[in-house]
């Protein structure tokens, strides 16, 4: 999104205040959702200024090209400058534009390539969250790009329809490269994911929404607050990359696939009046059937699809609700509250067909065929005891083999736990069968202090004894900091290799969860 289209302007800003919308939604402060949240109090737009200059923006769609069996994407990572605050520009980094980046579309089964160019000060990656890819394609910390350079990892897509996400992954410095910016989501879209069934108009009635917290200085500019607990809290959310946006619904049914692209902050969302969604699909694609609820928790990372029914001229707010994150003493934002987004619904509603009773059937993987299971234990600042080291693998698994992997968090601090390369099923959640929200593919999951977790997975198709798979906590800080392991995937009977590139990474000098005093940057980005 760059200045020139972000569609955040001081005149927005000022109407939006002439409305009586409250141009202090936004501040993480701990608001009810009262606050200007219940439908009878969100004011219409009135004027036609108004009502563009604060819709929703959507992200493009990345253009490709053909050439022979492959398509062809194009991103480019560099520095802008982009109209988040009222009556300023932030430097930010994004890719093909000046935060955030295009929503790759591709298809399963198909093949592509994606050209990544850094033009950033400094070098990076890219990393496809989500995605069963080769270890060279796959975008970690061993995929540095150079300041200047140019990768193009190509593969075939062979996994389910779902939403992904990209983002850096430079050891280190992946809590920085993202908080400035740079993320985008990845749609694979497969028959079921696209069916006439299901909303699937991008941007009207399948909307994305990239979620985040971030902290501004008086000139408007990214601050990098003080670290405790999970990190940098911010005090200011943006939802794809935009201050204090609308969204107007066109039909009567609405689905959002709505990513956490915060670094430290977890999300509760509900709506403001209560009224229940359906959940259709999680990290890795589709759920059996829609699950019916009024809340849905998300740490950073995850994703979800739900789908909501509003009548027309309805106005409700989306809205992220006090949490259980199993810390009490420990600064997670958990008790904030506070509104996300408003939907307001035009007089007249496109019709929607009925949601189906059945999405897919999940290919579920018989724990009777595990040929081992490994125990990991997140502490606060290491997995096993071990904080991440470019050099070591810590584990060795054979392809086409199945694991399951006992996760268990014995810090104070809440941790998720990311496996790359793959999507797993949860077998339980604290010796018991998992909640339905986590009976789909996942490759990202809330692990909270003291709860034992089993997740069952396949190392499918593709193997590499010196090129490794990260596992790590997806709270930034938290995985720069070494909360973060690395494994390898070889032949049967093939033992592991060495690691040999990415070695000269990481930059020194970020704070680390292990640091004597709580580390602080005030300035400017880029």
């Amino acid at each position: 999104m760059s200045a020139s289209r972000s569609g955040i302007r001081r005149r927005a800003f000022l109407a939006r205040a002439a409305m009586g919308l409250g141009v202090g939604y936004a501040a993480l402060t701990g608001r009810a959702p009262g606050a200007w949240g219940s439908p009878r109090d969100i004011a219409e737009p009135t004027g036609s200024e108004a009502a563009v200059e604060n819709a929703l923006w959507i992200p493009p769609l990345a253009p490709s090209v053909q050439e022979g069996d492959t398509r062809i994407f194009d991103l480019v990572a560099a520095p802008g400058r982009t109209a988040i605050m009222p009556g300023t520009e932030t430097e930010t980094w994004g890719y093909n534009g000046s935060i955030l980046g295009p929503t790759l579309r591709v298809r399963s089964g198909e093949k592509i390539q994606i050209h990544v160019h850094n033009q950033l000060p400094e070098p990076t990656t890219a990393h496809w969250h989500g995605m069963r890819l080769p270890a060279e394609c796959d975008g970690g910390p061993h995929q540095m790009i150079e300041a200047g350079a140019t990768w193009s990892p190509t593969w075939w897509v062979d996994q389910p329809g779902s939403t992904l996400w990209y983002h850096p992954h430079p050891h280190g410095s992946t809590e920085v490269h993202v908080y400035r910016g740079l993320g985008g989501l990845l749609y694979v879209d497969d028959d079921e994911t696209t069916s006439d069934l299901l909303p699937n108009r991008y941007g009207e009635d399948d909307v994305p929404l990239i979620v985040q917290d971030k902290t501004f200085d008086e000139q408007g500019q990214l601050v990098e607050t003080g670290r405790r607990g999970v990190g940098m809290l911010g005090t200011t959310l943006l939802v794809n990359g935009q201050y204090q946006p609308t969204f107007r619904v066109t039909s009567e049914l609405t689905r959002f696939r709505i990513l956490n692209g915060s670094t430290a902050r977890s999300y509760n969302f509900g709506f403001s009046d209560g009224r229940p969604f359906h959940l259709i699909a999680s990290d890795g694609g589709l759920l059996d059937a829609p699950v019916q609820l009024d809340r849905v928790q998300l740490t950073p990372a995850e994703r979800v699809e739900i789908v909501v029914r509003m009548s027309p001229g309805e106005r409700v707010m989306l809205h992220s609700y006090p949490q259980e994150l199993g810390a009490p003493n420990v600064p997670t934002g958990a008790q904030h509250e506070f509104d996300v987004l408003p939907l307001i619904a035009a007089d007249e509603l496109r019709p929607s067909p009925p949601l189906a009773e059945r999405l897919t059937e999940v290919q579920r993987i018989d724990p009777g065929h595990a040929v081992t299971s490994r125990e990991f234990l997140l502490y606060r600042d290491s997995i096993n005891d071990q904080r991440m080291d470019m050099t070591r693998i810590d584990v060795v698994v054979t392809v086409d083999t199945i694991e399951i992997w006992d996760v268990k968090n014995v810090s104070r601090l809440p941790h998720n736990f990311h496996v790359h390369g793959m999507q797993f099923e949860v077998l339980s959640f604290n010796g018991q069968a998992p909640p339905p929200e986590l009976t789909g593919w996942k490759d990202t999951v809330f692990v909270p202090p003291g709860v034992p977790m089993q997740l069952i997975m396949r190392f499918a198709k593709y193997s590499d004894p010196n090129l490794p798979y990260m596992y790590h906590c997806h709270l930034l800080w938290h995985e720069d900091s070494g909360v973060m392991g690395q494994f390898v995937v070889v032949e049967p009977g093939e033992e592991a290799g060495t690691v040999t590139t990415g070695l000269d990474w990481p930059a020194s000098g970020r704070p680390t969860l292990s640091s004597p005093h709580p580390y602080q940057h005030h300035g400017r980005h880029g």
